[in-house]
């Protein structure tokens, strides 16, 4: 069997957790009747913004390898779509790169946010509850690259942060605060 047959039997951690304990127990909490009606996550977003890329296209293309290398899946470099002169950025500039990450890719990089990555913050407390949409969706911010350990510090030529948007079936906030309180996201209370 080669790796990629391994990687496609294996479920992901908190995927397995999720359908066997969080699940049923969501479903109590909630009150709901039928397991659809439980709050599932539908993807994650993380997005890299890098205005410094616009004077040299070489950044955005090493914050999209070292996105990559935080999710494990390529990162898509966005460019400006209209030219802004104030802040001396002509359309097509290079400003950022994203990653949208779906089913098995979400859950194993959320587990290794909440299980790794986070844990290695500094003075950490927690996250704010008051960061949902009013839809069920959180957003929050990193402020350094860091904090994964796929990123090499020693090659790191300048710290770079990033927005991660969490999004959930949910329809109000707490089922999504409750869904991702029973994945073990530390909030501050």
């Amino acid at each position: 069997m080669s790796e990629n047959d391994l990687n496609k039997n294996s479920k992901p951690r908190l995927k397995e957790a999720y359908y066997e304990n969080i699940l049923p127990e969501l479903a109590k909490t909630l009150g709901c009747s039928n397991k659809l009606e439980v709050p599932r996550l539908v993807k994650i977003v993380v997005n890299m913004g890098v205005g410094v890329a616009t004077t040299d296209a070489k950044i955005a293309e090493k914050a999209a390898q070292e996105l990559a290398m935080i999710t494990g899946q390529k990162a898509k470099i966005c460019r400006a779509r209209k030219p802004i002169s104030n802040f001396k950025l002509r359309k097509g500039l290079p400003i950022g790169c994203c990653v949208t990450l779906r089913k098995n890719m979400m859950y194993e990089f959320l587990d290794r946010l909440i299980s790794i990555a986070i844990p290695r913050i500094r003075d950490f407390r927690g996250f704010s509850q008051n960061s949902f949409d009013g839809r069920g969706n959180y957003t929050f911010g990193l402020l350094e690259q860091n904090i994964f350990p796929e990123v090499n510090i020693d090659k790191v030529s300048r710290t770079q942060g990033m927005n991660i948007s969490i999004h959930t079936s949910a329809l109000t906030d707490e089922a999504a605060r409750e869904l991702l309180d029973a994945f073990g996201f530390p909030f501050r209370k």
